[in-house]
């Protein structure tokens, strides 16, 4: 995106300028949800497409990266042309006294695409990605073992990603929820859907005598 990349401008604090304290509005999520699709999109072409002046556009772009909301534009590749076909998922259990030796371990591998602090039977997940299954099981039996901070792995091979988005908006699940219907209100004997009729003893009584 190379016509609105120059550096954000300072300002003050103020919600809806330049700065610290930005509140995102429906415009500024178009915007983002336009970048998702081509990071690299010409500020006329931004505006075209979310509706507004180039003078506007430029202006909330500066504003999203000034604030933070933008940290960075980067490239995605495909990592089986670029020689990284395998990719797994590593749970770590880690010696609680030794998060900062583990942290410090994790950062010295450039197989580690990815690490998360996680609740449940683990400490972490390590995502890696390398060019054969051989590298994953040297990786785990020969340097994550040998880390002190590392009790015990767990290794789980990924066979295919159904699914992968740049990132998630809040605007992405009103866009996927279908419309809601109105209420229809009981005629009669029917009950709408998901609510039950309660029917008292005496009202059975004679409805079944009636059948009689």
């Amino acid at each position: 995106m190379s016509e609105i990349s120059r550096n954000g401008v300072g300002g003050g604090g103020q919600p809806g300028r330049i700065g610290i304290g930005l509140e995102l509005d429906d415009v500024h999520m178009k915007i983002l949800e336009v970048l998702r699709e081509n990071g690299r999109i010409s500020v006329a072409a931004l505006a075209e497409r979310v509706g507004i002046s180039r003078a506007n556009a430029y202006t909330r772009f500066e504003a999203l990266r000034a604030d933070g909301a933008i940290k960075r534009f980067t490239a995605e590749i495909d990592h089986v042309r670029a020689g990284l076909g395998i990719t797994a998922l590593i749970f770590v259990t880690v010696r609680q006294q030794m998060w900062k030796q583990f942290r410090a371990e994790l950062a010295r591998m450039p197989e580690v695409e990815y690490c998360a602090i996680t609740t449940g039977q683990h400490d972490a997940m390590i995502q890696v990605r390398v060019s054969d299954v051989a590298a994953v099981h040297t990786m785990v039996t020969d340097r994550l073992a040998n880390i002190p901070a590392v009790k015990a792995t767990e290794t789980v091979f990924i066979l295919d990603e159904v699914l992968r988005r740049p990132y998630v908006l809040p605007s992405d699940r009103d866009q996927g929820r279908p419309a809601r219907r109105p209420a229809q209100e009981a005629q009669g004997g029917d009950v709408p859907l998901g609510k039950m009729r309660f029917v008292g003893a005496a009202e059975g009584r004679a409805a079944l005598r009636k059948d009689d």
